[in-house]
């Protein structure tokens, strides 16, 4: 197969925003990732796996170039010093352990500073997509389908039979190819929209290549690492911590919180008024959209702060029909943004994969996200979810203090 990933620019952008974080506050800070398939018909035989190991090579092989360099230095939030680390920066297999251990047929499992092993995710889960379905699939029936489907989907946009408001393409790590991926971006961005607007993609190659802007700020990663990889945290306050090291990092710019990595109703303990004013808005990435954004505008509400001078960014398992809905829901309570991933990058007639890949420790220790939907997590200990669960509960029924 041709080389997949072919530019370290080809991740998505809240890499680079948690990247400059982790780079100058946390930078000797180590992790562990670990891959799972979550599709229970699904296996990779052993020349995918094969290939896998060959394209991660390759991927390693790769630098910054100084075009790419001079572009991510014109974001206004990166600043210079992590771009000239970014200059000495290139992948290492020798982070990587890759085995057909597993029951789906592939393991991936890798291990280093969290500066290193942050930025793997992305390219390692779009090349076993790439590989999976080219392998897998009659590949050229595949992208006919999703083109038939993409051009569907325009058509639905262009005459107003869906209004999305402000929307990004998500999908690069659950991608069909990434020849799949740029054509949809590539034939989004070329369209107008009566009561919808294409403002970028996550994916930082395909942003500079087609003048879209890149989005990003922050994972899960982030609030599990920064909130849980201190043993003298209390995991409950995650939050707390991971907010201030944002603020600390970046101001008021780049301000989108992550709710969900131990409950929003947790994470609404520390958003209090300091935070919900320097933070633009939060991003939904679990439970129900709904529920969820009312329950933010009355937070808000509540801190004597205008809702609608706020957004509310729904990520979690998005297609064009659910987004429209929620915008017509929420139009003129606030503002409504959306990143949808896997129903533009890979919707084909054949199902996409559920695969992750997921920090599993940090510093030695366990970490693990409680969202706001029940399995979405991915822990390898029991007992540490159980000791987070019960921290977590400890502080709704007893802490009446919030941290800021």
């Amino acid at each position: 197969m041709h080389q997949i990933i072919t530019s370290l620019l080809e991740t998505d952008m809240y890499k680079f925003s948690m990247g400059q974080a982790i780079y100058h506050q946390f930078s000797e800070y180590k992790t562990t990732w670990s891959f799972k398939c979550r599709n229970t018909d699904v296996h990779f035989t052993d020349e995918m796996v094969d290939e896998i190991i060959r394209q991660i090579k390759l991927y390693c092989k790769l630098n910054f170039t100084e075009e790419e360099l001079e572009y991510l230095d014109g974001i206004k939030w990166i600043k210079g010093s992590y771009v000239d680390f970014l200059r000495l920066w290139k992948p290492r297999f020798e982070d990587f352990e890759i085995t057909k251990d597993a029951e789906c047929g592939l393991a991936i499992e890798t291990k280093g500073t969290w500066l290193n092993t942050s930025m793997y995710e992305i390219p390692t889960l779009a090349i076993v997509n790439e590989v999976y379905f080219r392998m897998n699939y009659n590949y050229d029936r595949l992208k006919k389908s999703f083109e038939d489907r993409l051009n569907e989907k325009i058509r639905r946009v262009t005459t107003g039979e869906l209004n999305l408001g402000a929307f990004s393409e998500f999908g690069l790590r659950r991608r069909l190819s990434a020849e799949a991926q740029e054509m949809a971006v590539k034939v989004l961005a070329e369209h107008s929209y009566p009561a919808s607007k294409f403002v970028g993609t996550s994916n930082v190659y395909l942003a500079k290549k087609f003048g879209l802007t890149p989005v990003g700020t922050m994972a899960h990663e982030w609030i599990m690492c920064v909130g849980q990889g201190n043993h003298k945290h209390n995991p409950a306050y995650s939050n707390w911590y991971s907010l201030d090291a944002w603020v600390k990092e970046y101001g008021v710019l780049n301000g989108t919180a992550l709710t969900d990595a131990i409950t929003t109703d947790c994470f609404l303990k520390d958003f209090q008024l300091t935070y919900a004013t320097l933070f633009s808005g939060v991003r939904h990435d679990s439970g129900d959209p709904y529920e969820w954004g009312n329950k933010m505008i009355a937070h808000y509400e509540k801190l004597g702060i205008d809702a609608r001078t706020k957004t509310l960014l729904f990520s979690d398992n998005l297609d064009f029909e659910k987004a429209s809905a929620i915008h017509d829901y929420f139009v003129g309570k606030i503002k409504v943004a959306f990143g949808i991933g896997t129903y533009i990058s890979n919707d084909t007639d054949e199902p996409p994969l559920n695969i992750v890949m997921k920090t599993t420790a940090c510093n030695g220790m366990d970490v693990a996200k409680i969202s706001d939907t029940p399995g979405k997590g991915m822990c390898k200990n029991p007992d540490y979810v159980h000791y987070l669960n019960r921290c977590i509960k400890w502080r709704m029924e007893n802490d009446n203090n919030t941290a800021n």
